[in-house]
């Protein structure tokens, strides 16, 4: 059975740094591009970073490019998510997803097959 398992939420004053870490368990997703997203509080999934499966390409939303960082330890089957310079806006559960395998990167949730179950990120002012 597939699965992605997020972790390394929590609570955080602005300015701070988190690192989220999930962890995919079920098959290899080395040939999958991966992707972070979240969802605030009455609003839509918002993509937020993906990487290719090799990790050499990667890809952020405006409004977390320079603050976040997306990387992936292929051995480990797992997809990290450096998020530094927290803002309180960037409150949300955050999410990784996975793409079938050998397809291209994507901002839309509707493209994605795999999801985890999330992990909240509260950022206070």
């Amino acid at each position: 059975q597939v699965q992605l398992t997020e972790s390394g939420g929590g609570l955080v004053q602005a300015g701070g740094s988190l690192r989220l870490a999930c962890a995919a368990s079920g098959r290899t997703f080395s040939n999958h591009v991966m992707s972070w997203f979240r969802q605030a509080p009455g609003k839509e999934h918002e993509f937020v970073a993906s990487i290719n499966w090799a990790g050499g390409s990667t890809d952020y939303s405006s409004s977390v490019k320079g603050r976040f960082t997306i990387s992936r330890d292929n051995v480990k089957n797992t997809v990290y998510l450096q998020a530094s310079s927290l803002k309180p806006e960037d409150t949300a559960v955050y999410y990784c997803a996975a793409r079938r395998e050998y397809y291209s990167s994507s901002v839309l949730p509707r493209d994605y097959i795999y999801w985890g179950q999330g992990t909240q990120v509260t950022v206070s002012s």
